[in-house]
């Protein structure tokens, strides 16, 4: 029996070892804890040892019903594997380095939080939000909402209290190791947004005064305007000739009324035809945002970097149907998206500004 309870006891040890430590943040498996020193597994992304980044205070205000301190230790740790660059004033960029990140994912941070849009009253939908994610040091970044809960692949949004290097197994190049939290947005191919320290999330709806006008049958955008801030507005009523179409195969997908279509979708990439009036730049990466909306007034957020700064190639889609005499001639598509809640018909305005 001496002996039984011996066995136990070790056991007991070894599982406390492997469980998480909420105060210090630490993994929630032994496996990002403990790194694989002998390449015996067939996982890369263990090879190295994890480090330790210390967090600050983190608050979500805004659109909300009361501000929430957020406490991490409730919070499951996620994980994403980012090749960090950054973008050189030239138009070029720089790598940084390959890295695992741990930590916990604004989806879950804010998942619990009461929305109380200040224009729900004229747009219920909740797919015109979007949040800024700040520092003390005043840098700020935004995220859409369809970036948090609308892409098919979700938690690639972290605020990171772990890393590791991922080691080229040949160079054996050692990147160099962040000292503090950083947000990490895994779908990022410059990483710009990739601020330390976050301490603040404000969530935001679209400031639009657009008419309303729910149930408009039939719909049709013959035209279309572009505007940026106090820039003269632009009338798009073609698509230029010199851009290439492209098919998208697609189950389209809404949150509220389920499958619409299996059909094929062929349009523009909207990143192409946008480039020549929105060239890339650090502060466009890091606040840019756009307002799509049909002339119903249904409108979405957007954000310069889901479409200028893709690391996934899906692309938003500009489609020019003049046939389509409910929801043309022109309408958005967002290939990126698990749900359709994103797709604009009727595309009558695209707003911009950072």
């Amino acid at each position: 029996m001496k002996q039984i309870a011996l066995y136990l006891a070790v056991a007991s040890l070894l599982v406390t070892a492997c469980q998480p430590k909420a105060d210090k943040h630490t993994c929630t498996t032994c496996s990002t804890t403990q790194h694989d020193t002998t390449d015996r597994t067939n996982n890369f992304y263990d090879n190295e040892a994890t480090h330790q980044l210390p967090t600050v205070s983190l608050v979500v205000d805004g659109e909300i019903e009361s501000e929430v301190n957020v406490d991490y230790s409730s919070l499951p740790l996620r994980t994403v594997i980012v090749k960090e660059a950054k973008l050189n004033v030239d138009g070029t960029n720089s790598f940084i380095g390959a890295y695992r990140y741990d930590g916990h994912s604004l989806f879950d941070i804010i998942n619990s939080v009461v929305l109380k849009k200040k224009n729900s009253a004229e747009f219920p939908p909740i797919i015109d939000l979007y949040v800024e994610v700040s520092n003390a040091k005043g840098e700020k970044v935004v995220i859409s909402w369809g970036e948090l809960y609308y892409p098919n692949n979700l938690h690639n949004i972290i605020i990171a209290n772990a890393v590791m290097r991922i080691v080229p197994s040949k160079t054996k190049e050692l990147w160099p190791l962040p000292d503090s939290s950083k947000l990490i947005i895994a779908n990022d191919l410059l990483t710009e947004r990739n601020i330390t320290n976050p301490n603040r999330i404000t969530i935001r709806s679209l400031n639009a005064s657009l008419e309303i006008r729910k149930g408009l049958s039939p719909m049709y955008s013959e035209s279309f305007i572009m505007q940026q801030n106090e820039k003269q507005p632009v009338e798009v009523k073609a698509i230029p000739k010199n851009l290439s179409q492209v098919e998208y195969h697609t189950i389209f997908y809404g949150r509220g009324k389920g499958i619409h279509s299996t059909t094929p979708f062929k349009g523009y990439m909207l990143k192409d035809f946008l480039a020549p009036y929105y060239p890339i730049s650090t502060q466009n990466i890091k606040t840019g945002l756009f307002m799509v909306a049909g002339t119903d007034g249904y409108r979405v957020a957007i954000t310069y970097s889901e479409l200028f700064n893709r690391n996934d190639q899906s692309e938003f889609l500009l489609i020019d149907d003049a046939s389509n005499s409910d929801g043309g001639r022109f309408a958005l598509f967002p290939a990126g998206d698990f749900f359709s809640d994103r797709a604009v018909r009727a595309i009558s305005l695209i707003h911009f500004e950072n």
